[in-house]
């Protein structure tokens, strides 16, 4: 059994793998000791691997340490598939390396462009065996919170399903512009990399893909567990 602790900017995942199967997940927006305890005590955890895009709170590698046989914490020096063709990989988010290494595993020497929708947008792209990079873009919540506090009058709205373009109101300008802006960045995206040679793949994940993806006019592979499935794959290859 495999744990797995992704630690993001807005909330961490917990989840168990057996093999290559997911047996369960949660989410929480504040890790604490107890949580990580409650999953791995009911298991029989052989290997973990911890992802983080800040710091690490120090309880959850001493704590795992203590208990499993075999920690990983995921770096741009960790054992990859394929290779980081990135100027400066220290600065590489390991929630990046991990959905490119998902990507690499569901399809091996393929293009692919791999769409993580979270608290940022990021667009990485695998070729073949290279990771050549790819782009950050801010995200839903982000475009919402920044109208509100970069100007003196808009408020600060969230996601909603319900708008019209063009607007009749402020709320749905605001509304309208902000979601419509990141379906168009993001169909703009694929349109682009659709350019690429041989067949070239686009999945989409992230904690805002479920509201996306019926809104994306372009084909592509909704894997809203891309990042735990390459942190379980990465795991597993440094194990060996």
């Amino acid at each position: 059994m495999n744990l797995i602790i992704d630690i993001g900017n807005t909330s961490t995942k917990i989840a168990v793998y057996n093999g290559d199967e997911k047996v369960e997940a949660f989410r929480t927006n504040q890790l604490k000791c107890e949580q990580i305890e409650k999953k791995f005590s009911r298991y029989r955890i052989k290997k973990a691997i911890i992802s983080s895009v800040r710091i690490v709170p120090p309880f959850v590698y001493d704590l795992l340490s203590v208990n499993i046989p075999f920690v990983h914490l995921l770096s741009h020096k960790s054992d990859l598939p394929f290779t980081i063709g990135y100027e400066t990989p220290e600065t590489l988010g390991t929630d990046r390396i991990a959905g490119v290494a998902g990507a690499y595993k569901q399809y091996p020497g393929a293009n692919v462009l791999v769409i993580d929708a979270g608290t940022a947008i990021t667009y990485d792209f695998l070729h073949g065996s290279v990771y050549e990079g790819g782009n950050i873009s801010p995200g839903i919540e982000i475009r919402f919170r920044a109208l509100n506090r970069y100007t003196g009058k808009l408020p600060h709205l969230k996601m909603d399903e319900n708008f019209h373009s063009p607007a009749k109101s402020t709320a749905g300008a605001i509304t309208a512009g902000v979601i419509n802006g990141v379906v168009y960045e993001i169909n703009e995206y694929i349109r682009t990399f659709e350019k690429s040679p041989g067949t070239p793949v686009v999945i989409l994940s992230g904690g805002d893909s479920g509201f996306l993806k019926d809104k994306i006019s372009h084909s592509f592979a909704y894997m809203p567990e891309i990042v735990t499935d390459g942190l379980n794959y990465i795991l597993e290859y440094n194990a060996k």
